[in-house]
């Protein structure tokens, strides 16, 4: 979930431009508005707004949107209730407001146009709006179980210009790569063969690196400002954790006795590396080697029972 926030001081363009017949609006919620046409809208709006002259942009207008993935449940109704808890919690109260839906783009959302005038006259506080709304954006998203996206993955590609078209561009393939590749190597070979070149940056005339800069398509870009995950001490967390990560699948997959040959043994051997290692997914060396230790004091055993029967 995100929040756009605009301030204005044309009550009229902002009520056409949202409920435009072109863009699928459906309303979902109004308070405080005579509501027969977008006319009688815009000045229930400009009345209001008189009782205080002094506030240039009485306008606000937020637009809430949504991720696609949310789509199937995001009716109109539980769209209003979270705009009105967004609202509230925004302290956007006691003034006239409408909240309609577009359908004009693939992700769900919502515009909630408003009076910065309050019903008493008193101007509704925009301090810090920006940085509040950012958090209460993300309470919301977690409350109600919605999908977290990257803000740049919201970015529409073919609207850009350049050079955000090529950091976007670059941001995209290094969003796979890193998460997949396992050393610089492997990264830097893997970024080549798609039109990146990747220089390293030294700390003074020591072989200590302390950064990394991207070229594609003649623009250079340090990894930080593509995104913060980029830097290079960030990248190269990540590759060792991706290295990490194969090292305990391939421990799990030689230690690991095959379920083919005994189904029942076999689902029973997982359950059990589940309840001992948490997740399920490894066993350490050290119970890698207990268990095999064990396996041939057992062979030990039946062999001496099979001596003392003959």
């Amino acid at each position: 979930m995100m929040a756009k926030i605009v301030h204005g001081s044309n009550f009229k363009g902002v009520v056409d431009y949202i409920l435009d017949k072109d863009k699928g609006v459906q309303l979902v919620a109004h308070e405080g508005l005579f509501m027969e046409n977008k006319d009688t809208i815009a000045m229930s709006f400009n009345i209001q707004s008189q009782m205080n002259g002094k506030v240039a942009k009485p306008v606000g207008h937020i637009a809430l949107s949504f991720s696609k993935e949310d789509e199937p449940r995001l009716t109109n109704h539980v769209m209003a209730h979270i705009a009105f808890e967004y609202m509230e919690k925004m302290g956007l109260r006691n003034t006239q407001f409408f909240i309609a839906r577009h359908f004009d783009k693939d992700h769900p959302h919502v515009h909630i146009a408003f009076n910065r005038i309050g019903n008493d006259g008193r101007t509704i506080s925009d301090r810090n709006e920006r940085l509040r709304s950012t958090r209460i954006c993300k309470e919301l998203t977690l409350k109600y179980g919605l999908h977290m996206a990257d803000g740049k993955d919201n970015v529409k590609r073919n609207r850009l210009k350049e050079p955000d078209r090529t950091k976007y561009r670059l941001y995209d393939i290094l969003k796979t790569e890193v998460g997949r590749c396992g050393n610089w190597n492997v990264l830097v070979a893997n970024l080549k063969r798609q039109g990146v070149e990747v220089r390293f940056k030294h700390k003074g005339q020591t072989d200590e690196v302390q950064g990394v800069v991207f070229t594609m398509n003649g623009y250079h870009f340090n990894g930080s400002k593509v995104d913060r995950r980029f830097s290079y001490s960030k990248i190269d967390a990540a590759l060792q954790h991706n290295r990490n990560v194969e090292r305990t699948n391939n421990t799990y997959t030689a230690d690991t006795p095959s379920a083919s040959a005994d189904p029942a043994r076999g689902e029973l051997f997982s359950g059990s590396l589940g309840l001992l290692n948490g997740n399920g997914l490894s066993c350490n060396a050290a119970d890698a080697e207990a268990n095999q230790e064990m396996a041939e004091i057992l062979r030990r055993k039946k062999k001496r029972k099979r001596g003392m029967r003959l």
